[in-house]
């Protein structure tokens, strides 16, 4: 074979890495792989994905680049060889309720040239046949789908008068301005109860909207009923774009139902009559990609051939990457991490580059075990078009493709940072490294069972593809949830179960969402305690330590970096010039405990923290989070950096020591090295010992192996999918030859 040369790194030193040097051969699949917090992301991300966009963009003017976001230059010697970098990672995709999977993978755009050559009556230019555009969109909700309906009883308290506070959201309460309008209107009896207002009097309150003037002191405002001005302000904003405060108030007022005129489908009535094959465009967009597929390969049309083929592979590669159950219609904030970065991958699937670099963060979160054969195979497509495919990777299935792996460890944070391995797959297996070790041990099928006390019953679930589901969940066990993605598991068990059991805790990876201050230490609780630690070392008030509060340096306002914001484009992020970083002013940095200044205390990972702090409060708090294998993350690490596994074990750490409750976890092996999934299972079982129902949704045959209970939907997904195919413990799972879960876990 051609030896097409290699990426060369010498002396990288990014983040925890020690002077790693490395040659990555071009055009191959090399899989980096390792424990947790091993330096995989520093190497693949932060070394080699960091140059490649630092020196695309130096090929830009100086002008366009103070546009762009700015990447400093990686901690290396030598990095040469390196050609343009496509990152396809786990960030959601986001957007507003105008983003879909079809606009996300250009099928939308398409579909409407393939309406405006082919639909019935003929419209035209394809934009007839978008809702963002105003001669597409359904007038009435404006293309959205969804239009704001108001909950009066949030609105009005009908049992009081407007002196005594009958207008409920804040900015209409007594005494301030919205309220006087209605006071100088002269149109209300102000010590009236609502509940006695005759039909004109409720009418002028709620919906009177004639442009009329009121004077209130010395100024003229305009008049607008309750309902009006709510629906004219509050109600016409996107909520996805509104701050937590005001969505709170949003939401007490305001739920989203679906628009009486098109009936959710986006568009008006002229676009909705137009059809091809006799389906029209949303009909087409509401399908589940799958058949859609098939249907547009029954489309005959000699005149589109090269259009419909286009849009037949792009179809055809969502069904390969394990997303057929998607429809196009389905808005891309509602994917999953995993369920994002294959959709992003459709479009560079189809793409004619050659000889770029696609760098990937773990394309198979969220992959049944009989998708990964297919993903695997996916990857090695990119490669054979001559691309060079870098992947962090956990699962052995997708390290098993490697033309090259290597391996980084030994351990996480500062005692991880190094290459234990580097070479093909079969060496790894005789490497003695933790992966090379774990690859070829498995979990034990668990033969002694604990015992349920009682059940968790759901009855006739219909939810999204569920058919009529009836299931015993039993109380008390380790239940695992099993089955191909888009089954129903998370229909089941994350929308029906919590409506039955409403004090079931659902530890998923979203967190609240917090500001650029909100970091592991914030989210966890534990910097008040620090602080007080290092206010009575040094006999000086605990506000100083604060970097919210008077020790904070003044230029950064304790964040240590200074945010540019770009408009439309992510902000610039620097370090501050002030303070270098440090967060605190220099008189702050003077105080120590133990030697160390609290600037340093952001600084340490977790597993160093463990170590450091002897205060009960903290070391206890620490301890669990060190247990969820989380002990690599530094306590001041932004939570906007944390991957979607590492938000759901730091969740995890809070109900460690809590009893007796139920808990739902989704795929909480995401992102996790096999060594620290036996470490999970491990928390799994003192969650179980303490009292707890566990139910995890699960694709690792590891911990599906452990489970006590184990409920396995299919057969396939979408449509195909939303049965019971096997209820049990795990080695009757084993023998179920009509379950894919089955099989897997019988050929390990």
């Amino acid at each position: 074979m051609p030896d097409y040369g290699s990426i060369i790194i010498r002396g990288a030193r990014e983040n925890n890495l020690k002077n790693v040097s490395l040659d990555i051969p071009k055009r191959k699949i090399s899989v980096f792989t390792g424990v947790s917090g091993s330096g995989k992301s520093s190497l693949v991300f932060g070394t080699i994905a960091a140059e490649s966009q630092r020196l695309i963009n130096e090929t830009y003017p100086s002008f366009v680049q103070q546009f762009m976001p700015r990447y400093g230059q990686p901690d290396a010697d030598q990095l040469e060889n390196i050609s343009a970098a496509i990152i396809v990672d786990q960030q959601r995709l986001g957007g507003n309720s105008r983003s879909t999977v079809a606009t996300v993978t250009d099928a939308a755009q398409m579909l409407r040239v393939l309406f405006s050559r082919l639909g019935e009556p003929k419209l035209g230019p394809p934009s007839l046949y978008s809702y963002n555009d105003p001669r597409g969109m359904c007038p009435d909700c404006e293309g959205i789908g969804q239009v704001a309906a108001m909950d009066m009883a949030a609105v009005i308290d009908e049992s009081k008068s407007l002196n005594q506070g009958a207008l409920l959201p804040k900015d209409f309460a007594v005494d301030t301005w919205y309220w006087e309008i209605y006071k100088n209107s002269g149109l209300f009896d102000m010590d009236k109860p609502i509940s006695k207002y005759s039909a004109e009097e409720r009418e002028n309150l709620l919906n009177l909207d004639d442009g009329r003037k009121i004077k209130v002191g010395k100024i003229g405002l305009t008049y607008e009923g309750v309902v009006a001005k709510l629906k004219k302000g509050l109600g016409s904003k996107d909520p996805e774009s509104l701050q937590p405060h005001v969505l709170r108030e949003y939401e007490k007022i305001f739920t989203r139902a679906t628009c009486p005129a098109c009936h959710g489908t986006r568009l008006n009535q002229q676009a909705l009559n137009s059809k091809v094959n006799g389906r029209n465009i949303a009909e087409l967009s509401a399908m589940q990609v799958s058949e859609l597929a098939v249907f547009v390969r029954g489309i005959e049309a000699p005149q589109v051939g090269p259009m419909l083929e286009a849009l037949a592979l792009r179809l055809e590669n969502l069904v390969t990457i394990g997303l057929g159950y998607l429809s196009l219609d389905r808005e891309s904030s509602t994917l999953s991490g995993g369920e994002s970065q294959r959709v992003k991958m459709v479009r560079h699937l189809g793409s004619s580059l050659t000889d770029i670099t696609y760098v990937f963060d773990e394309p198979s979160v969220g992959l049944h075990p009989h998708d990964v054969g297919r993903l695997a195979g996916l990857m090695q497509q990119l490669r054979d078009k001559g691309n060079t495919v870098l992947i962090v990777e956990h699962k052995p299935d997708m390290i098993a493709i490697a033309d090259h792996v290597v391996d980084m460890g030994p351990f996480a944070g500062s005692k991880g940072g190094e290459v234990v391995y580097e070479g093909d797959y079969a060496g790894l297996l005789t490497s003695g490294t933790l992966t090379g070790n774990h690859i070829s041990k498995h979990q034990s099928i668990k033969d002694k069972v604990r015992k349920a006390d009682g059940a968790l019953r759901i009855e006739h679930a219909r939810l999204n593809n569920l058919k009529d589901v009836s299931v015993s969940i039993p109380r008390g066990v380790l239940t695992a949830v099993s089955g191909v993605a888009g089954s129903g598991k998370s229909s089941l068990i994350q929308g029906c179960l919590p409506q039955a059991y409403p004090d079931t805790i659902i530890i998923d990876q979203n967190l609240a969402r917090g500001s650029r201050r909100s970091n592991t230490a914030t989210y966890t609780g534990i910097l008040d305690n620090v602080r007080k630690a290092f206010a009575k070392a040094n006999g000086v008030d605990a506000a100083l330590f604060s970097a919210n509060s008077k020790g904070a340096c003044p230029d950064c306002n304790g964040l240590g970096v200074i945010y540019t914001d770009l408009a439309h484009l992510d902000p610039m992020i620097t370090t501050c010039e002030t303070c270098e970083g440090k967060r605190f002013l220099p008189e702050v940095l003077e105080h120590h405990l133990r030697g160390r200044s609290i600037s340093d205390v952001y600084l340490m990972s977790i597993a160093e923290a463990v170590d450091f702090f002897t205060e009960p409060a903290i070391a206890k708090i620490l301890g669990s989070l060190d247990d969820v294998g989380l002990g690599y993350l530094t306590l001041g690490q932004p939570l906007s950096t944390l991957s979607g596994g590492e938000r759901q074990r730091l969740k995890l750490a809070a109900e460690l020591g809590k009893k007796g409750n139920i808990y739902v976890l989704d795929e909480p092996t995401t992102g996790l090295h096999m060594n620290d999934v036996d470490t999970l299972i491990g928390l799994f079982d003192r969650l179980v010992d303490a009292g707890s129902s566990v139910i995890v949704i699960e694709h690792n045959l590891d911990v599906i192996s452990r489970a006590d209970w184990v409920i396995d939907l299919g057969p396939g997904a979408g449509q195909d999918g939303g049965k019971i195919q096997f209820e049990g413990v795990p080695g009757d799972l084993a023998k179920a030859k009509h379950s894919l879960t089955g099989q897997h876990l019988a050929g390990r």
